[in-house]
């Protein structure tokens, strides 16, 4: 046994640790030990929230301006245009030299793993500089949390980040209670890429927004293509459920720069169900496929062109 002193100094310890690490774990300071593992499997331990910060992804951006971070982002890439504030930072980019990134002093680069895998000299070169480097992507709806308390702990804004988690799984709950009881569901064809024929496998975002919103995948069978979100589904795929196909969605942005008559004409297209009865939509990529709180936007809207009746009447806080 320790004498009383010593228990009860241990003790103290103890207690002030803990409470040291709870005021970290609710956004308000740090907790000595904190750690976090990436993409790229590295272990990031850090005794204080990251507050000079650059953002070369911009689902990263968009969180971070929701978290209200928005002096610790000293910069965003060279893309990002949500919100409107992203425009008023300085503009990054992969293929900057790393001088660049030195001269604004950051003490955080968030990037994903498409940048980790594709330049790993720029990598090397600011982690060489004493820049901590965190390469985060979540692929899945459970991952998405876990990205969102991430970069809450980077940023000690651990409070906002779980209450991001709990707005949003509200209302995803909210949506369910209100799909549930339609019958028959809209059996729905859900493309990513137009060109190379792909749609999203099972477990991505926009197959969990559409499925939300009440949609049943007609590609459920999908698999991945080179370890993404991402799934071949040839046309011959497609139009052996022509005849199932109640609406046809695509993505449409930077991924997919697809408009409607290219879908409409595509060759063999026209026995689509989807097709012939004009139920062919757009969606933009920014609210289906990337983990952002804007998720729950693409929800809605995928709803609303589901079924109309019951979405427009629906109102989510």
């Amino acid at each position: 046994m320790f004498p009383n002193y010593l228990q009860k100094a241990s003790l103290k310890k103890l207690l002030t640790a803990f409470v040291f690490c709870f005021v970290f774990l609710w956004g308000t300071g740090p907790c000595l030990g904190a750690r976090i593992q990436d993409k790229k499997s590295r272990i990031i331990d850090f005794e204080k929230p990251f507050s000079r910060i650059i953002s070369l992804y911009g689902a990263h951006t968009e969180n971070l301006f929701h978290m209200e971070l928005d002096q610790e982002i000293i910069g965003v890439s060279v893309n990002d245009a949500f919100p409107e504030k992203a425009n008023t930072k300085e503009r990054f980019s992969y293929h900057d030299d790393a001088e660049k990134f030195l001269g604004k002093k950051p003490d955080l680069v968030l990037i994903r793993p498409m940048i980790d895998n594709g330049y790993p000299k720029f990598i090397n070169s600011l982690e060489k500089f004493g820049i901590t480097v965190v390469s985060l992507q979540p692929s899945n709806i459970q991952e998405m949390y876990e990205y969102w308390k991430n970069l809450g702990l980077l940023t000690g804004k651990t409070k906002a980040a779980n209450e991001m988690i709990a707005s949003f799984k509200d209302s995803i709950k909210e949506i369910r209670a209100l799909t549930a009881p339609i019958q028959p569901k809209k059996q729905v064809y859900f493309q990513a890429i137009h060109k190379r024929m792909k749609t999203f496998t099972p477990t991505s975002m926009p197959i969990f927004a559409l499925e939300t919103a009440g949609g049943i995948n007609i590609a459920s069978d999908a698999k991945a293509s080179r370890n993404t979100n991402i799934a071949i589904y040839g046309k011959e795929q497609i139009l052996a459920k022509a005849n199932q196909i109640d609406v046809f969605l695509a993505q449409k942005g930077v991924m997919n720069a697809v408009h409607l008559g290219q879908i409409k004409m595509e060759p063999g297209f026209k026995i689509i169900k989807a097709v012939k009865n004009n139920q062919v939509y757009l969606i933009d990529e920014n609210i289906v496929s990337r983990p952002v709180p804007r998720l729950l936007q693409g929800v809605l809207q995928i709803g609303k062109l589901l079924y109309p009746d019951v979405f427009n009447q629906l109102v989510i806080n």
